[in-house]
């Protein structure tokens, strides 16, 4: 008997190391995405390899509180051998609001660069997404930054 179960635990495993998954694909995902701006997150696909990422963040130190709206387009590309990984690029731009203390608001505009590796998990209806946001700050104040990287955590839809 305990052979008989070795055996069938063996065969198991080869089977289930054998099989090939395939990573759900996606039309839409909505969750939040974690970073140097918190909020929420939306993508959606608008052709197999293409997705607009929206974004709504907020960010709150002692100094200031921003609030921001991010419109991305990505190229989505696969990873070999890693079925649910895909690797991206793409740009697009923000506008916000920032507030410091004792001092009025004031809005700003920049451009937005994105780099990042999307995974899909298979037979769940969940994404991660942790992508690097470069971005040019074009008013009140030019400037560049490049310190913003996310993880976003997204329900599939």
């Amino acid at each position: 008997m305990k052979k008989l179960f070795l055996a069938g635990i063996a065969a198991f495993g080869l089977l289930f190391v054998q099989m090939e998954t395939k990573a759900q694909e996606y039309k839409n995902a909505l969750g939040v995405r974690l970073g140097s701006y918190n909020g929420v997150n939306f993508k959606t696909f608008v052709s197999k390899d293409n997705a607009f990422d929206l974004n709504l963040s907020f960010r709150n130190t002692s100094a200031r509180k921003d609030v921001r709206f991010t419109v991305l387009y990505e190229f989505h590309n696969p990873v070999q051998n890693a079925p649910g990984l895909k690797w991206f690029y793409g740009g697009g731009g923000s506008i916000g609001s920032r507030r410091y203390v004792n001092d009025d608001g004031q809005l700003f505009l920049s451009a937005v660069g994105t780099l990042g590796l999307d995974y899909t998990f298979t037979g769940a209806p969940i994404n991660l997404g942790l992508d690097w946001r470069p971005q040019l700050v074009i008013t009140p104040d030019t400037d560049v930054t490049a310190g913003d990287v996310g993880l976003a955590v997204r329900f599939t839809f």
